[in-house]
Formats: C-alpha cells, structure tokens, sequence
C-alpha cells in the first residue's frame, strides 16, 4: 500500500506566485523593521553594507512540523566571509538557517574546536574555601584574544545584524523584504547569496496538518519547483543597482562554467561564484561578464594550496576580489 502526500498538479510557481499563495513567517514585520534601521544608520554613514545569506533551508512536509528534508550546509562560507567583509568595512547583514555556524563564533565549533577544551579550573590555594576560577589554556589565548576583541569592536559600532531562517518558505520571505530595504543603497548594496536554497518545496495548501503516518505503507511525495527568484531580485527588488553575487555547487566540474554562464544568461546579475563539492575549500571560479562583449564571460580562479587549509581561508581571497570589484561598480556609477 502507499499513500501520498501530495497529489501532483501543473502548478508552476513564479515568483509573484508564490507570495500571493504561501504565507510570510509570523516574525516578518518586526525583523523588517529592525533591518530598516539598521539599513538607514549605514547609509547615513556612506558605508556599504552586504547581505549575507548563509547555511541550508529545510522543506517541511506537514503543517505541524515532524518530518522534514534538509541539506548538508553548515553555513562554513557564510559565517566566514561575513569575517572578511567586515574587515574590508563593510556592514553586514547575516541572514543564516537558525544553528548554523556564525561569524567569530564559528572559530569554536562544538564538534570541531569545542571551547570547554581550553577552559581550566584555577583554585586559589591560598584559602581552602576559597572560589574556583576559569581561565584559557596559554596556547589558545592570543587567538581567542582577537577572535573576541574583533566581535567586540564590531557588535560596539553595530556593524553586524543577524536574521534566521529554517525553511525555504522563511528565507523567501525575508530576502524579499531585506532586498526592499536595501534598494535606498543603490550600488553600494552587495548581495553575497551562499545559502543552499532548497530547489524543491511543497505548498502549504498540500501539506497534511498532522503528522504523516508510517503505517500505511511507503510514501509518495511530489513537489514543486522553488521559484527562481533572482530575476525579481535583480530586475525589481534592487531596481537593478545592487552588485549580486550567487553561488553554483556542482559534483561534476564540467558543469561549473556553463552552469554559471546559464545563470548570468538568464538572470542578468554581475558574478556567479562555481565551487565543486570536493575542491570548493581550495578553489573557486569567478564567472562574470565581459565588459562590453555581449553573450561572453570571463573566468577568474580563485586557489589556494590545500595545505595552507590551517593557516589560510579561500573566503579572505574570495571577499578582497568581490570588494575590489564592488567599488569598481560604484565607481562607475559616479561617472556616468
């Protein structure tokens, strides 16, 4: 026996689609309210600010949320490059799935640098009674000594601002409404969209409300396709000033490039960055297009050595090449 949670339909969701049928998250308008402020602080200072989309979305498959697909992003290059760029001046908003790795705090991860590990209990001996205190190991001091005085100079100028997302539904929503705000930036608006968007979802309108049941045999599911919305973006929501950059994962390197150029085609935006599932933590491909060529595109490669992995990250590399080339855009809209 089987049973199906969705029954198919020729539904096709566009964009303007989808937000007319699925509902926006609970929490929408007061995280709205909180980006526009913190959007209107930075373009009063003349700083550019960069959203930064980071880690996977979730596909629920009931209304009351038991089951559900994910992906395998842990939000590594996100959290990183949001680093970076704040190094490189700029304001960042970090949109990230809700868990995932974040900037500073990602340098402690649970499972790969677990903070308890370079905790020490001291006790004065001097008085028996006398309280217990924590200090840090000698060996990871000066590290967390910049680690922590870096987050604290950026949270004291408020510098970074935070979202969450869980499902792809979430992240629509909210990139929407952020790319809103954004567009008072203009140019100096970055998009830097490393987040693993969910290709597939299923509508609200056939999720089952409760839990599906196992016993009735093998499940059948069929989604629709997530709507492609960097066109919007580009075209709409940024009013086509913003510098987007997108990101195309493949396990076959073949299809990096001509994925890529596809994208930049289709969509009409400045930079998809290629990344191979196996060499995407020591090489990387810029594809843009030509300036003034029409229908051609430049390929620039990002690497670095694979044993340089403990001493150097592939995003500061990655973060200085997109600056460079987002002041070149603002600069040539000065000069127009």
């Amino acid at each position: 026996m089987s049973t199906a949670a969705s029954t198919t339909t020729d539904s096709n969701f566009s964009a303007e689609s989808y937000y007319a049928t699925q509902p926006p998250p609970t929490h929408l308008d007061h995280e709205v309210r909180n980006v526009r402020e913190f959007v209107q602080k930075h373009a009063n200072a003349g700083r550019n600010v960069v959203l930064v989309t980071s880690g996977g979305t979730t596909v629920p498959l009931e209304l009351n949320v038991v089951r559900f697909l994910d992906n395998f992003s842990a939000g590594t290059r996100g959290a990183t490059s949001a680093e970076y760029f704040l190094k490189e001046g700029y304001a960042v908003i970090f949109m990230h799935r809700q868990f995932s790795l974040q900037p500073f705090s990602r340098h402690y991860s649970h499972s790969t640098h677990p903070f308890l590990d370079f905790l020490e209990i001291e006790q004065d001996g001097s008085q028996a009674d006398s309280p217990a205190r924590i200090s840090v190991t000698e060996k990871e001091r000066a590290p967390l000594l910049e680690v922590l005085t870096a987050y604290k100079a950026v949270h004291t100028s408020d510098l970074l601002h935070t979202l969450t997302f869980v499902t792809v539904n979430d992240y629509l929503w909210l990139l929407r409404a952020v790319s809103q705000e954004l567009a008072v930036l203009g140019r100096r608006a970055l998009y830097y969209l490393a987040a693993a968007v969910s290709d597939f979802f299923l509508p609200r309108q056939k999720m089952s409300e409760h839990k599906i049941q196992s016993g009735k045999g093998s499940l059948h599911i069929e989604m629709d396709q997530v709507p492609k919305i960097l066109k919007p973006l580009v075209s709409e929501w940024t009013q086509g000033q913003a510098f987007i950059v997108s990101f195309k994962l493949e396990t076959d390197p073949s299809l990096l490039v001509p994925k890529a150029r596809q994208a930049l085609a289709r969509y009409g935006h400045q930079v998809v960055i290629g990344n191979d599932l196996h060499t995407r933590k020591h090489q990387v491909v810029f594809v843009s297009p030509s300036a003034g060529r029409d229908n051609e595109y430049v390929e620039t490669w990002i690497r670095i050595e694979p044993s340089q992995d403990a001493v150097k990250e592939i995003e500061e590399d990655i973060v200085a090449e997109l600056a460079r080339r987002h002041h070149l855009w603002i600069d040539t809209s000065l000069s127009l």
